[in-house]
């Protein structure tokens, strides 16, 4: 990688910052059952945050064959996943006649990632010398939704391909698509607690910015 901001964990990591930053923000301006709310979203958006990222680098993932330090002779390829609005990476590991399937964070190398050996040493999990870093548990049974497989061979314009979809803004863009769900949570904490137009558009903004972390540090795929 080229520089540190082009580390997979960068992206999540700054948009849950983002997601902190918003509840905190409003606390100043709501009462003492807001402010109680508030404080419960920063403690799920830290908590969840902390479990996925302590998972990604923490451990190697139970199912995958190891032989003393290292097993080098494991195939395994990358396919996006298409869900509804969820968009993610895997890695498809194929050991002793048996697929199994693990979520990984998005790196812009995996764009172009051909059919290859995995490396699995110690805690890390590394792919035609590119060190990948999970984003969920692995599993037996295949994802739900479209699996798009990588080419065989990368096509001419993989390398514009590549800084395109790798752009913040763009992935930005891709991930607030779930924030859709934000008025709707602002209409039902108003149903609920009351307190007007301020905190509907409170709720709404909160509940917008915590559906963009939820996507981000789950491991959204923006390619």
């Amino acid at each position: 990688m080229s520089s540190r901001t082009d580390h997979p964990l960068v992206y999540p990591v700054v948009v849950t910052i983002g997601a902190l930053a918003v509840p905190l923000a409003w606390a100043p301006f709501g009462d003492a059952e807001q402010v109680a709310a508030l404080g419960a979203v920063v403690l799920i958006i830290l908590g969840y945050s902390a479990f996925q990222l302590t998972g990604a680098t923490g451990y190697l993932p139970v199912g995958l064959p190891k032989s003393g330090g290292a097993c080098r002779d494991v195939a395994v390829r990358r396919v996006r996943q298409q869900h509804r609005l969820v968009s993610r990476s895997w890695l498809e590991f194929t050991t002793g006649g048996r697929t199994r399937w693990l979520p990984v964070y998005f790196d812009s190398s995996l764009v172009t990632l051909p059919q290859s050996n995995a490396e699995l040493a110690g805690r890390t999990v590394t792919v035609a010398g590119i060190r990948v870093y999970p984003s969920g548990r692995l599993r037996s049974s295949e994802p739900e939704g479209r699996l798009i497989d990588n080419p065989v061979r990368p096509d001419d314009d993989a390398a514009v391909t590549v800084v395109k979809v790798s752009r913040v803004g763009r992935r930005l863009l891709l991930d607030a698509q779930s924030a859709i769900a934000g008025p709707f949570a602002g209409l039902l904490w108003v149903y609920i607690a009351g307190g007007g137009l301020v905190a509907f558009v409170a709720a709404t903004v909160v509940a917008a910015a915590a559906a963009i972390w939820l996507s981000a540090i789950r491991g959204s795929d923006p390619s």
